[in-house]
């Protein structure tokens, strides 16, 4: 037992290396991994005494633990066997399945990812370029909601920019969880994404199992009391005007109430924008019929490090305004008690006729609604545009007699320096192979427009 063993320098070596690993994964990793568990759950307590809905346990909880139980859910567990059944698959390759979609799904939130980076990088964005402004939103509607309550914000998708915004918005309310595309999929974009609550989602898939583990995700999420954000038109509309939506999260949601449980409250945003960053680029994929957008990530990287540069020089002007309206709440209990049939499609058309009639009027959509009627001179604009804020509450967005010339002279300036219309004595007129654009943003308010016309005949 006390003989002297001579080894070879470079295998002592390895048997202190081997002794050291082993040592910190059983005795300083764990306690570091600890300390920080400490200051982060210290971090999220202070957080939750400024924010208006707390941040939820489910949110907060380790990504191999959220993935565990979610592959291990019942209704899981019983997807794979059918899975394995209806393919001929083995059940642990089907389990080794599901437990890669789940891999795929559940994010990894942080919040100092998301409140030290994400919120100040998002308010920064934000009001770097557009003039941000909100429009309608009744207080005390929202004080007034249960803070039990799961919130589910149900917003329009005019641009990938409504990620941003309403991120930053929301800021003081409590931390959302997205659900995005399959774009968000490129490191190290995915890892950010992730670290902020967001969730990937393969929109086009018909996979049974993969539907079923992102289902159960959402619904957990929702149970749980985690706030939301979807975008129930499924992907970025084509013509400016609010599409018709895709069923799938929300039908997840609505399914996972319990008339016993939390309620779930939907809560309609409208957004809207002078411009949008892609809107070339939607019009095109319109024109084409194909739903396919061709921007490169690194056309979308060096566009905001052009701004960033123009902002940091000085140089940046706001692309115009972009304005977030909220429309009324829907409880999923009060609707439930209201309605005899009740329906996911039935409550996808309530929720997005809220949004529509949401919809702020701006003065590019506005000028474009007027342009593409006939010629107008600067002042005829202003007189139709005064008229249009009269007859439609939910315009009332800082607008008024006094700064709306101003608005309007801004709005003409941007389009003209687009060349998107053109100038003729006192008239000003569409650019006749750029006509397309202002139809695109004049969709965005026809709707309003149509429906003052309606009841007024």
């Amino acid at each position: 037992m006390t003989r002297i063993v001579e080894l070879p320098l470079w295998l002592f070596l390895l048997i202190l290396l081997f002794a050291a690993v082993t040592a910190a994964s059983h005795l300083l990793f764990p306690s570091v991994r600890w300390f920080l568990r400490r200051r982060m759950e210290r971090v999220v307590a202070k957080l939750n005494q400024r924010l208006a809905r707390p941040i939820e346990p489910f949110k907060l909880l380790r990504r191999t633990d959220a993935i565990k139980r979610l592959v291990y859910d019942p209704e899981v567990t019983k997807a794979i066997v059918e899975h394995a059944r209806d393919t001929g698959e083995r059940e642990d390759v089907s389990f080794q399945r599901a437990t890669r979609y789940a891999h795929e799904i559940v994010p990894s939130f942080s919040a100092f990812a998301y409140f030290s980076i994400g919120i100040r990088a998002a308010r920064w964005l934000s009001n770097a370029i557009y003039n941000v402004r909100i429009g309608q939103f009744d207080e005390a509607t929202f004080r007034s909601i249960d803070r039990e309550s799961t919130l589910i914000f149900v917003i329009n998708h005019r641009s990938n920019m409504d990620y941003v915004l309403v991120t930053y918005l929301a800021a003081q309310q409590s931390a959302l969880s997205y659900a995005v595309g399959e774009w968000a999929r490129i490191w190290p974009l995915s890892w950010l994404i992730k670290s902020m609550g967001a969730y990937f989602i393969r929109r086009r898939s018909r996979n049974a199992l993969y539907r079923k583990v992102m289902a159960r995700y959402v619904q957990m999420a929702t149970q749980a009391g985690v706030a939301q954000a979807i975008f129930p038109e499924g992907g970025l509309s084509l013509t400016g005007a609010p599409a018709q939506p895709k069923l799938g999260l929300l039908r997840y949601i609505s399914e996972a109430y319990d008339p016993e449980g939390r309620d779930i409250v939907f809560v309609p945003v409208a957004l809207n924008y002078d411009r949008v960053l892609e809107d070339t680029i939607l019009v095109a994929a319109n024109r084409s019929g194909e739903r396919r957008f061709r921007a490169k990530l690194w056309e979308i990287g060096g566009f905001l490090l052009r701004q960033v540069w123009r902002k940091l020089r000085g140089r940046l002007k706001p692309f115009g305004n972009a304005v977030v309206n909220f429309g009324k709440p829907l409880s999923m209990r009060d609707y439930l008690a209201q309605v005899s049939a009740p329906s996911t499609d039935d409550l996808a058309d309530i929720l997005m006729g809220r949004i529509a009639g949401a919809v702020p009027i701006l003065p590019i959509p506005a000028i474009s609604t007027c342009l593409l009627a006939h010629p107008h001179s600067r002042e005829a604009l202003i007189v139709a545009i005064s008229t249009m804020l009269k007859t439609e509450p939910q315009a009332d967005i800082g607008l008024s007699s006094e700064n709306l010339h101003e608005e309007v002279d801004l709005a003409l300036e941007q389009l003209l320096g687009r060349n998107l219309i053109t100038l003729q004595g006192t008239q000003f007129t569409p650019t006749p192979d750029r006509i397309d654009i202002l139809r695109y943003y004049a969709n965005s308010i026809a709707h309003l427009l149509a429906a003052d016309a309606a009841a007024a005949q």
